[in-house]
């Protein structure tokens, strides 16, 4: 099967799916599709555990697709600078404290706890995870993909200063967050030469330098929008800052996600008010909306795919429940500290913690991460525990938040 074969495979589930879930489900469509695939996966492995075997060409479909190459070297860049695109700088420069500390300093303190309490909860139930696979663990479990609820706290009316501080964390944290996790891969795949200085500057090379590369890849790409008028050629050159100024970024080593979302806000703020026309902008927010939506759709559909091609066994899946419960502690942590030392500077609404914690989901990033580490037992583990983190985080935590939001709001903000 040639490539063209399985993206029309894979479009043509993903176009199904959505007509079922608006159909009958009425679910986000995110979760919907996502919901609809799992359930189709599920369904093969029954039948082939009933002597039934259906799922051999599915499985030789998914197989071929290397979700961390799609999604970490394709889908990421066009799905950072949609969202990018439409987040008002002014909005986000007032929360840049939170937003930027939830982003870094959330992120090590989330993959600290969440690896240290893998480890320890591992080995009560006997199984050997080496900490520093733990670690890693924690690092790609860490950034937060509200991009699935993001409809639904709006929908709910969550307050602008809220749904902005979640939105600008994780378009931030998925740059800070691959970045965490190379480091400990590093270290894991026996880096032992990486000491703390080096460490320090890899760091700051990937996400100060993937920052700076943005600002100018934003500047040159606002010099020639400002040039034309054009609603065609000014949507090519976004195409062109989001496809080359990704690869490029990747080719200097630099964040490309990073990068891409500097790049974003200042397209979204500075190039749509000074640099196009109304007819431009027009066009250029239906084509980003239309190509978040569907790259969107088809991800969750590879989501739900996924599970044909990962290795269940009972032990790997009670590490993926103690893993959702840790998970969960590590995001209220890594969010109540932060948030509870910046209470004596600044106001945060009541439930500030608890919606952030809940509203954290993990999504694509996770399971492309985790399926970039090299085949052997512990990539097995971790697999499996990202796995089940996300499925509960997306039809858990993503159906069930817009609840919580007006139970919270009952109360006063």
């Amino acid at each position: 099967m040639n490539l063209f074969d399985i993206i029309a495979v894979l479009i043509t589930l993903t176009a199904l799916f959505s007509y079922l879930n608006y159909s009958y489900l009425r679910l986000p469509t995110t979760i919907g599709v996502m919901l609809i695939a799992l359930a189709m996966s599920l369904s093969l492995i029954v039948f082939k555990a009933l002597g039934l075997d259906f799922t051999s060409q599915a499985e030789a479909i998914i197989g071929k697709i290397d979700f961390d190459e799609t999604l970490m070297h394709g889908m990421l860049s066009y799905l950072l600078f949609a969202g990018a695109l439409h987040v008002n700088l002014d909005e986000l420069v007032r929360q840049k404290w939170v937003i930027g500390t939830l982003a870094t300093l959330g992120v090590l303190i989330s993959t600290l706890i969440i690896g240290t309490l893998i480890w320890l909860a591992l080995n009560l139930v006997g199984i050997d995870l080496a900490f520093i696979h733990c670690l890693l663990f924690g690092a790609l479990i860490s950034p937060t993909d509200p991009i699935a609820v993001l409809a639904i706290l709006r929908h709910a009316g969550v307050p602008k200063s809220l749904e902005m501080k979640i939105t600008g964390e994780s378009l931030f944290n998925d740059g800070v967050g691959v970045v965490v996790f190379i480091l400990v891969a590093g270290i894991a795949a026996g880096g032992d030469d990486l000491g703390a200085g080096t460490i320090v500057a890899i760091f700051f090379e990937e996400a100060v330098g993937g920052a700076i590369y943005g600002l100018l890849l934003g500047w040159i790409t606002y010099w020639m929008l400002a040039r034309v008028d054009n609603y065609q050629v000014e949507i090519l050159l976004t195409l062109a800052l989001v496809t080359g100024g990704y690869a490029l970024a990747l080719a200097i080593h630099v964040s490309g996600p990073i990068a891409i979302v500097v790049a974003g806000l200042m397209i979204g703020n500075h190039g749509r008010l000074l640099a196009m026309s109304e007819l431009t902008r027009e066009h250029l927010d239906t084509f980003w909306e239309l190509v978040d939506e569907i790259l969107n759709a088809v991800l969750f559909v590879l989501i739900g795919l996924e599970v044909l091609v990962i290795s269940f066994s009972l032990s790997t899946l009670a590490a993926g429940c103690l893993a959702i419960i840790i998970v969960l502690l590590g995001r209220f942590a890594s969010v109540g500290i932060p948030i509870n030392v910046m209470r004596t500077r600044r106001e945060f609404s009541p439930h500030v913690v608890k919606i952030l914690t809940w509203g954290g989901l993990r999504g694509g990033i996770s399971v492309a991460l985790a399926l970039s580490l090299p085949a052997g037992a512990e990539r097995e583990i971790i697999l499996t525990m990202t796995y089940c983190v996300v499925i509960f985080s997306i039809l858990v935590q993503g159906l069930t938040v817009e609840k919580l939001i007006r139970l919270t709001s009952r109360q006063a903000w």
